[in-house]
């Protein structure tokens, strides 16, 4: 049985499990705790951050790792164009600068909005993660000015990755989505499959910002 220890990253991971239709469980790892209260998730992952996961004798930390880990091991899938068709770039492109270009910064944004002293929350640090995310943010644009999808007409596993992204950059607070963008997040959270990975990662559909 697949195990997705914690939420946050790891909805990118049940979501990838739903669109994928494969058997998992979610155990959840409350990290306002401290992750040293939770000695069964520090066996899995001695770092204590989130996601990890379980598949078998496999440990895995990192999503987009386990995203692509669970596609070669578990598909073939559509979700992940093969090396020779024409969208492969693309899709190897957004799939990583979901997290690297885009979720990285919306977390340090996040974090200095939300949980830094008063004093800090407008520092030099979250002014530079916001403009990286920004300029990122210039890439999806053009995207969505030429196709649907990230990696094209049809819809990947990069989609998930980026709307990870832009669903954390919602809570932020200081990113504004333009329309188009707010239009293709609208799309690709209309899926069924993320309806149901919300049925299960239930602390991430009772923390969601209204719209």
């Amino acid at each position: 049985m697949i195990t997705v220890w914690g939420e946050g990253r790891g909805l990118r991971v049940v979501w990838l499990l739903e669109e994928m239709g494969l058997a998992y469980r979610l155990r959840p790892v409350d990290l306002f705790k401290g992750a040293e209260s939770d000695p069964e998730f520090l066996a899995v992952n001695p770092g204590g951050f989130i996601p990890a996961m379980t598949d078998g004798g496999v440990t895995m930390v990192e999503s987009i790792a386990i995203m692509e880990y669970l596609m070669a091991r578990h598909g073939p899938t559509a979700l992940a164009p093969a090396p020779g068709d024409a969208a492969f770039p693309l899709y190897q492109q957004f799939l990583h600068l979901g997290e690297a270009g885009l979720a990285t910064a919306a977390y340090y944004v996040l974090g200095a909005r939300h949980f830094a002293p008063p004093g800090q929350r407008d520092n030099w640090t979250a002014g530079q993660a916001l403009r990286g995310f920004e300029s990122r943010m210039r890439l999806v644009t053009r995207q969505l000015e030429r196709a649907p999808y990230m990696a094209g007409e049809a819809f990947t596993a990069a989609d998930i990755s980026v709307s990870y992204a832009l669903l954390l950059s919602k809570r932020a607070g200081g990113i504004t989505l333009d329309a188009a963008t707010q239009a293709y997040l609208a799309r690709t959270t209309a899926r069924d499959g993320y309806k149901r990975a919300l049925d299960t990662c239930t602390a991430t559909r009772d923390s969601a910002p209204e719209d």
